[in-house]
């Protein structure tokens, strides 16, 4: 018989020497194990080994070999600790202890809770042991969140590691002090950025004079930080510049708790919103002074440029490089919007540069999206299916009416600019007060614009569902055939969008569309 051994351990250990090494712990797990397979007489087949890794962590490097090599039969039996060594999701001991491992020939063994497949009688046991193991997570994860939000709501810094040009103060646990080394970079960046350089040309200045960027700056300080494994990890990017620019840890507010995790079974986090946030006023020294901050917060709210209502922003997040795999980002050439990767211009043979317009990315997406219709889609069920909605004309009504709100409240707009330019030239008011009062009338005059554009948009939606409902069997030509994709579809169809760059000789461009489907 052959028995595959595996040995996990959550907390970091304190005793290592280098991160390579194995805990103490692991050691330990180890060598009673062995122990007990030599006394059964068992064959070591390999020893499986996750240092560092949570019970509900699904990623667990070893585990997922394990798994792997127990689906070909590598080995006749999975010897563990405990059970809870194994995993903590009472999910996963179902599928796997009860169900998988029996299906593939696959016996289980925990020795010191006395969890053995092959002996039928104590099945309830380990489920018993399962359900424990879950309650356990979830006290412990609502005990350690009730702490850490204290902890925040106090002002103490409750990360792994600190913000790059900050240190952990080792006289006093979660206080900030200031790193100089890295502090000088941060002042660079904020006073390169006032002087009127651009967020990739600061990028590019970094890394032509080697600078190494945050998470690289962790990893030559000896910190434990777990870096990206591809070529371009080392260097300075767009996004990590326009992070920079807007943290206020850098004027001395403590800011934490911008992303919060799904489910206490999962490391998965997502944004949340600014009044979620955790923001204390003055709780360290501040790298940049209050002047600079303030410079820079005009500078950034004068360049943002909100995504509109077309093609603009139609892929945004969504779209990224075949090469290195970031984000493109939008631009904009003679009326015309492309996506290219940001790597482009950050240094020298960064990255080969994925680029692409984004209405020929659109009509890529929508042939294949109607391909995978036409294939998968039963269009006679879908008529069956499809709910009418009884309130078109009402909603009619309302757009319209708004729409002509809009429209006259633009009249007044632009009645206005014209008579304050008459007052600017028969003297009644000043040069800059012109300017100042053109200006906030032509933002409002843009607003209402594009305002009835988007109005419009939707009115002419509800006219076509209101023509098409005369005709039941041919409205699912909309949903089989659609001309052109929103940001709504993008969002519920589209996990991500890989994009190459274009083929010699060719006008193709390849992609590699992820569903969510």
């Amino acid at each position: 018989m052959k028995a595959a051994i595996y040995c996990r351990l959550s907390e970091e250990d304190k005793n290592k020497q280098c991160a390579s090494d194995d805990s103490a712990s692991i050691q330990n797990q180890k060598s009673m194990l062995l122990q007990y397979a030599r006394h059964q007489g068992w064959e070591i087949y390999h020893i499986y080994s996750d240092d560092d890794y949570a019970g509900t962590d699904r990623s667990r490097p070893a585990f997922n070999r394990l798994l792997k090599d127990a689906r070909q039969h590598k080995f006749d039996i999975i010897l563990c600790k405990t059970q809870s060594r194994f995993t903590r999701e009472l999910e996963l001991v179902e599928k796997y202890i009860h169900g998988l491992f029996p299906s593939w020939g696959i016996r289980f063994i925990s020795i010191v809770d006395n969890a053995d497949t092959a002996n039928k009688g104590n099945k309830k046991s380990r489920q018993i042991n399962g359900l424990i193991n879950e309650w356990y997570l979830e006290d412990m994860s609502e005990n350690i969140r009730s702490v850490l939000t204290n902890r925040r709501i106090n002002g103490y810094h409750i990360g792994s590691f600190a913000l790059y040009g900050y240190k952990k103060d080792p006289d006093q646990k979660g206080h900030l002090i200031i790193d100089e080394e890295a502090a000088a970079i941060v002042r660079e960046v904020f006073t390169l950025f006032a002087q009127g350089y651009g967020k990739t040309a600061i990028a590019r200045i970094l890394n032509d004079r080697g600078v190494p960027n945050p998470t690289e700056y962790k990893r030559l300080h000896g910190l434990r930080y777990r870096q990206p494994d591809n070529k371009n990890s080392t260097l300075w990017k767009y996004s990590a510049i326009s992070d920079m620019l807007k943290n206020e840890i850098y004027i001395g507010n403590m800011v934490q708790g911008k992303y919060g995790s799904i489910s206490y079974k999962t490391r998965q986090n997502r944004p949340r919103p600014r009044s979620e946030w955790y923001v204390v006023e003055g709780t360290h020294e501040p790298i940049i002074d209050r002047t600079l901050w303030n410079r820079v917060q005009t500078l950034l709210a004068q360049r943002t440029k909100p995504f509109g209502t077309g093609t603009i922003g139609l892929f945004a997040g969504k779209a990224r490089c075949l090469f290195c795999g970031y984000v493109l980002r939008s631009t904009k050439s003679r009326g015309r919007h492309y996506l290219q990767c940001p790597n482009r211009h950050i240094a020298k043979d960064a990255c080969a540069g994925s680029f692409i317009a984004v209405d020929k990315l659109e009509q890529l997406v929508i042939c294949e999206l109607n391909r995978l219709l036409e294939t998968y889609l039963d269009k006679a069920e879908l008529i069956q299916h499809i709910e009418f909605d009884d309130d078109l004309q009402n909603r009619r009504s309302d757009l319209l009416s708004d729409i002509a709100d809009l429209q006259n409240n633009l009249t007044k707009y632009s009645a206005a600019i014209r008579t304050l330019y008459m007052d600017r030239v028969t003297g009644l008011i000043s040069e800059n007060d012109y300017m100042e009062m053109s200006k906030a009338f032509s933002t409002d005059r843009s607003r209402l614009a594009h305002a009835i554009t988007d109005k419009q948009n939707q009115l002419h939606e509800i006219e076509e569902k209101i023509a098409s409902e005369n005709g039941r069997g041919n409205l699912p030509d909309r949903y089989f055939h659609p001309q052109r994709l929103t940001r709504e579809m993008v969002d519920s169809l589209i996990d991500n969008i890989f994009v190459g760059k274009r083929i010699p000789g060719t006008r193709n461009v390849p992609i590699e569309i992820h569903w969510n489907l």
